[in-house]
């Protein structure tokens, strides 16, 4: 009777012991399969076809490849109204516990080091700011490349020689888009007239709007627009003045970050369907932010660096679109020079000659 009560619990023990260890195992699964992720949008929305939209399709991409569901301890999005809201909907993603957070825009950057120093337990990611600690990476793009793939397709097409950029908020992050692409347009046409503007907002369609309608009315063909929501406004002045001419008359505009030939279909004055997207300079930040997602999952967050992508890595690029031949086979010379290191496109204005 005591040897059988002694083997007894040895086998219950073992079974205890052998319980505990699959639960853990289990544990260790769910909590690798659950890496929970929340993004902190700047101004514009997770629709803004820019930076956060293309964002939060990373983050959502992420989620549903392990299986997650949207919502705390899944994949979430906090929407910053205003740049004074960024800094709280960081802290409120902490508090709810996820593990990494993504911030976007050089105007989150600011709060972003403030709640990720003040937080060195939660991983951080941030697009386009520099966080400099342990615990957050920062995420860069090589964004006046495209952009000079861009300006080259801009100066290919244009029929005036006259064209434009619209910038959102004049910063560092703005400034290395117009550098770019008027680098690309001066080497491609050196007596083509460049003329910018910035909207000072990111999120006043109406502005962008205005602003482009003075641009083509002062002759301006093509317009860059890198101006998130405010964009829009560029998109929809064109298509204004499109419907109201034929196809052959048509002005352009070049969209950013996303592909956004959609936004470019319309129908011309004598019928014809058309579209006026002649090429878009995208920036693949969905990539990014699901490479730091996937290393962060698997224990190998690359806190403290600052990781940059460019056309070698596959992290911008120029979409066709409605790009001519002529043009198209002229950024694909130029993306040829950039990766060989034959160009090396400027950051900043003052360096374009």
């Amino acid at each position: 009777m005591k040897r059988s009560m002694v083997i007894g619990g040895i086998i219950a023990a073992v079974l205890v012991i052998g319980i505990g260890v699959s639960v853990a195992k289990n544990s260790d699964t769910n909590q690798k399969d659950t890496y929970s992720v929340a993004l902190v949008t700047s101004t514009g929305g997770v629709d803004d076809k820019s930076f956060n939209q293309s964002a939060w399709a990373g983050i959502k991409r992420f989620g549903e490849k392990n299986k997650m569901k949207q919502g705390q301890s899944g994949f979430s999005y906090f929407v910053s109204n205003d740049n004074s809201e960024i800094k709280a909907n960081l802290q409120q993603a902490v508090k709810a516990n996820y593990q990494l957070v993504v911030g976007i825009s050089f105007m989150g950057g600011p709060a972003m080091k403030q709640v990720a120093q003040a937080n060195p337990k939660t991983n951080f990611a941030m697009v386009e700011a520099d966080v400099p600690y342990k615990n957050a990476v920062s995420i860069m793009f090589h964004s006046e490349q495209s952009s000079y793939l861009a300006g080259v397709a801009a100066a290919t097409a244009s029929k005036t020689g006259k064209i434009g950029f619209v910038g959102g908020v004049k910063g560092e992050v703005i400034e290395q888009f117009e550098a770019g692409f008027k680098a690309g347009v001066l080497a491609t046409n050196p007596k083509a007239t460049f003329v910018s503007q910035y909207a000072n907002t990111f999120t006043d369609a109406a502005k962008g709007k205005t602003i482009a309608a003075a641009m083509y009315a002062s002759g301006v063909d093509v317009i860059f627009q890198a101006a998130g929501a405010t964009g829009n406004g560029v998109f929809a002045e064109a298509k204004a003045e499109n419907q109201n001419t034929t196809v052959d008359k048509k002005v352009w505009v070049i969209g950013v970050d996303m592909d956004q030939t959609a936004d470019g279909n319309y129908t011309a004055k004598d019928g014809k369907p058309s579209n006026f997207t002649l090429a878009s300079a995208i920036k693949r930040v969905d990539n990014a932010i699901e490479i730091v997602a996937q290393q962060g999952q698997s224990k190998h967050f690359p806190g403290g660096k600052t990781v940059t992508y460019g056309l070698k890595e596959k992290g911008v690029d120029i979409a066709r679109d409605a790009m001519p031949d002529n043009a198209w086979q002229a950024t694909q010379e130029a993306k040829k020079q950039i990766l060989a290191g034959k160009i090396t496109v400027p950051k900043k204005l003052s360096d374009v000659k």
